[in-house]
């Protein structure tokens, strides 16, 4: 029997029109009802996924949400932070000297800051704008080596990222979790921040082991978690890497394949 869910947000829980649909809504509160726990496992922060939250009533102190890859764990309601993993200005400035060698835009979540990035690009916009969240344009040489730096970005046109991410140095991947969230987002986070860490670190909070979960995702940043669940979900709109690694493929996010898993493997007898 199953007793944790965790859903990525963008490109599975959500569809192109970045809304619920019905019978996922439907689906998701049926399992709720069943003492099913379901967690929202999202790259996003916490500001970007609380419209989500308060839709599916998923509010109570006896929720959790995992936001920036797993980064921060926290019950929904009093938002107690129960784990925490960040980087530093140094890793920051590291990181954006690398993005201007190779000629992609750079921005930062900061925990006192916010969203920052030392220039502005369509892509920091299209972030602010869906995690509800004001852009501040800051230098990262300002950055204190010690400040807090919850997550990095690289960003740019799918095309220029890509060739930017083939020519990464391996010391980047050996000193940080690096994922890519979207075709134009590379994240770079701290070397143990991960969905899989995750939840794997929520699951033994619960006392549930991985047999008993659910881990559904369509991108790379959902990889570790789709690795670690009993049964891992890859989304019919997933890229091929992220279905190859799944035990089973639902439909696409936009023909309601949450539901259908939750139907299929929590519902029914």
């Amino acid at each position: 029997m199953y007793k944790l869910i965790a859903l990525d947000m963008d490109g599975t829980l959500l569809n192109s029109d970045k809304q619920v649909s019905p019978r996922t809504k439907q689906a998701i509160a049926d399992a709720r009802a069943q003492g099913v726990k379901v967690v929202l496992a999202s790259g996003r922060p916490l500001e970007g996924m609380t419209a989500y939250l308060t839709e599916l009533d998923i509010l109570s102190d006896d929720d959790f949400v995992l936001s920036y890859n797993a980064s921060l764990i926290q019950r929904v309601a009093s938002r107690q932070i129960i784990h925490r993993q960040v980087i530093q200005g140094s890793d920051a400035k590291n990181v954006a000297s690398l993005a201007a060698d190779l000629g992609v835009h750079v921005h930062a979540f900061s925990p006192e800051r916010g969203l920052i990035t030392p220039q502005n690009s369509r892509y920091t916009e299209h972030e602010s704008i869906l995690n509800s969240m004001p852009v501040t344009e800051l230098d990262f040489a300002e950055l204190d080596d010690q400040e807090e730096i919850i997550k990095v970005m690289m960003v740019a046109d799918p095309d220029i990222l890509s060739a930017a991410i083939s020519k990464l140095p391996a010391m980047l991947y050996e000193q940080y979790s690096v994922v890519q969230s979207a075709p134009f987002f590379l994240e770079v986070l701290h070397p143990q921040s991960n969905k899989g860490a995750g939840v794997a670190m929520l699951a033994e909070h619960l006392k549930i082991s991985a047999d008993e979960v659910i881990c559904m995702g369509d991108a790379g940043n959902d990889h570790h978690m789709i690795r670690y669940a009993g049964l891992g979900v890859a989304m019919g709109n997933a890229c091929d890497a992220t279905k190859a690694l799944a035990d089973h493929i639902t439909d696409t996010n936009d023909n309601d394949g949450v539901a259908q898993v939750i139907e299929s493997f929590v519902l029914k007898p």
